[in-house]
């Protein structure tokens, strides 16, 4: 089972590479291409978009094949996809090549996460997607500064063909390490659906959604931000990227170790209130270089650490489709990554200087917040109601 969860891990982290290692190189995709930084951070968008557009059509289709098939094609995707975009020179070429590289990252996670509670022994299944999922807090701690630093001191299309090579090294690996498995539901499809009758599992998504964008307003343009805003030289991004990627991984772990003490729900209120003010005052002190980095590295950490609260959240509320609330969490959170990155890069299309992409960042977040505020109203209201009609 190591062996595939290894394999599985190598997957996620190529895949956080090609979501978060476009932020690094903003600036130099821009500048080769011609393009303004807004509409290079479009590319963000367009990745999320190919995120909410595969999710779903993989699901149609996943009964058909075996899911190591079904995972070899996600991952022939990726490679086609990072490929298209390294040798694209138009913006729609671009876009496409954005667009097929996020086509295979929400099903990944879903058909990996089947094929380890296939193959995991009793009790240890959440410990195997813990690992699958490691690969990407890696991702974010390493790769995304290597790419950073390739970016800088070559070219941004050395980034992405170093992605696209490593992809193909990953469908090695799932060749010779992920058993051949099939993926038979028990539950009719309709049925699956049912869930989302109550208003608590769309509370969830919404705050899935609104969390993320939040975050990613502002570190859609983290470059330019502590470029233009906190004063810092290109050549420290790379470091910085790295600084954010531990944040990343430190949520992550802080939310695992909270989450015996505390709800789900708790750690992700309380998780995106700490964002609201760490963004807020990223536009208050951003100018400051010590500030700056102490904000993002904590909205960094939120961004992780709202995950496994908010998946859990989901798992509880989607009784009888659980795999389909999972993919309602992927899709949720990359359209909240293309709403962020579109309403930073408004601000400054708008004329806004750069270190007002915090502004609409704070008032997603809060969103996020308000969301899982009403959760709580409505799940303790319905609570309220079973125990009265106990009574």
């Amino acid at each position: 089972m190591k062996k595939t969860v290894f394999s599985l891990a190598l997957g996620t982290f190529g895949l956080g590479m090609a979501e978060f290692g476009i932020m690094g190189v903003l600036t130099e995709l821009a500048q080769d291409t011609g393009i303004t930084i807004p509409s290079a951070g479009n590319m963000i968008s367009f990745y999320a978009f190919g995120v909410v557009i595969g999710a779903p059509i993989i699901a149609l289709f996943s009964s058909k094949f075996s899911l190591k098939t079904i995972l070899l094609f996600l991952v022939a995707l990726c490679v086609a996809g990072n490929a298209i975009f390294t040798f694209s020179t138009s913006y729609t070429m671009l876009a496409i090549g954005r667009l097929v590289s996020g086509f295979p990252h929400g099903a990944f996670f879903g058909v990996g996460a089947i094929i380890l509670s296939k193959i995991a022994p009793p009790g240890k299944v959440t410990l195997a997607v813990a690992g699958m999922i490691a690969g990407m807090t890696v991702a974010n701690l390493l790769g995304v500064p290597l790419g950073t630093w390739l970016g800088h001191e070559y070219s941004w299309r050395y980034t992405f063909f170093m992605i696209a090579a490593f992809d193909a090294l990953v469908i090695l690996a799932i060749i010779f390490w992920v058993p051949n498995l099939y993926d038979k539901a028990n539950t009719r499809l309709a049925e699956q659906f049912h869930f989302l009758k109550q208003p608590e599992p769309w509370l969830i998504f919404a705050a899935t959604m609104f969390g993320n964008a939040g975050v990613f307003a502002w570190f859609s343009f983290v470059k330019p931000f502590m470029v233009n805003v906190s004063g810092f030289s290109e050549v420290f991004m790379t470091a910085i990227m790295m600084l954010m990627g531990l944040g990343m991984v430190l949520g992550n772990m802080l939310s695992g170790k909270l989450s015996g003490r505390y709800s789900p729900l708790r750690i992700a209120a309380t998780t995106n209130l700490v964002i609201v003010l760490s963004l807020l005052l990223l536009f208050t002190f951003g100018q400051y270089k010590p500030a700056s980095l102490m904000m993002g590295f904590i909205c960094c950490m939120g961004l992780f650490a709202l995950s496994a609260p908010l998946q859990i959240m989901l798992l509880q509320n989607a009784k009888g489709g659980e795999l389909l609330g999972a993919a309602g969490g992927q899709v949720a959170f990359n359209l909240g990554s293309a709403i962020g990155a579109w309403f930073g890069g408004m601000m400054i299309t708008l004329g806004y200087s750069w270190s007002y992409v915090t502004l609409p960042a704070a008032l997603l977040s809060f969103a996020a917040m308000s969301s899982l505020l009403m959760y709580g109203h409505k799940k303790a209201k319905r609570g309220q109601a079973n125990d009265n009609a106990l009574a």
